[in-house]
């Protein structure tokens, strides 16, 4: 059986459900600060942008079988190229 998506959010919300179990278990390593975006937002920019005509079943699978340690460098490497600035007042 064939999928078709007509959007990148359709299938965000189709593969949710292996996204939140990828968090939960990075959680339950002590990385309590990865959130689904994070791991969909890798693997757009460094797995899928390079792949064709890519399944269903494949795209779960690269979400269950991602390495934390590409997910935190990820992390930290867009942090790091965030522009941050310091608050003088608690409305911040």
């Amino acid at each position: 059986m064939d999928y078709e998506f007509s959007s990148k959010e359709e299938l965000f919300q189709r593969v949710k459900p292996a996204l939140k179990a990828k968090v939960n278990e990075f959680k339950r390593l002590g990385y309590k600060y990865v959130q689904e975006v994070d791991v969909w937002n890798y693997l757009i920019e460094n797995v899928w942008c390079k792949a064709k005509d890519l399944m269903l079943s494949d795209i779960v699978n690269d979400i269950l079988h991602v390495k934390i340690k590409k997910i935190d460098d990820y992390i930290k490497e867009k942090m790091s190229s965030t522009n941050r600035t310091q608050y003088f007042d608690s409305n911040n």
